[in-house]
């Protein structure tokens, strides 16, 4: 069965909507046979990475950045899971497999910087971006949860095997 990982940083009540309504939209009713796991990002690991067919990554922006919970992921499973360097330590891109990904993050006045840093990064592992970034400024309200569940259930469609096989 497909699995989708979720890992996430959600230290506000503001990314936790978020989180919570990308996880439904991935486990909703109408998809069938793909499996979601959701790990915080200080618990999460290669092991899960390596596991998982498929990716959702979800963040604060903190001054301009990541969080850095979600950047210690990423500091500790990066050559672990395929991520390339190139000759002088610099995210390289990467080659190979390319399994989906899709970011949500949270700000209160610019998420620019932290979109960016989660991309420099994953631009170097064997992930290609399968759905617009969800960008959310402010208060979460039923329209931003909304598309975050729709971010949900797009990953977790692009896992869903087809049907018979």
């Amino acid at each position: 069965m497909p699995t989708l990982l979720v890992v996430h940083h959600s230290p506000t009540a503001s990314v936790a909507a978020l989180t919570e309504a990308v996880v439904g939209g991935a486990s909703d009713d109408a998809l069938a046979g793909v499996d979601v796991v959701v790990r915080p990002a200080l618990d999460a690991g290669a092991d899960d990475v390596l596991a998982a067919d498929g990716y959702l990554l979800g963040t604060p922006a903190n001054f301009g950045y990541m969080s850095g919970a979600l950047k210690h992921f990423f500091d500790t499973v990066f050559l672990r899971v395929g991520g390339a360097l190139a000759d002088n330590g610099a995210a390289a891109t990467a080659s190979g497999g390319r399994k989906p990904y899709g970011l949500y993050v949270h700000g209160r006045y610019d998420t620019a910087g932290a979109v960016r840093s989660v991309q420099s990064i994953v631009g170097a592992l064997p992930w290609r971006q399968a759905a617009p970034v969800l960008e959310v400024l402010g208060e979460v309200g039923p329209a931003e949860r909304e598309q975050a569940h729709e971010l949900g259930g797009t990953l977790a469609a692009l896992l869903e095997p087809e049907p018979g096989a």
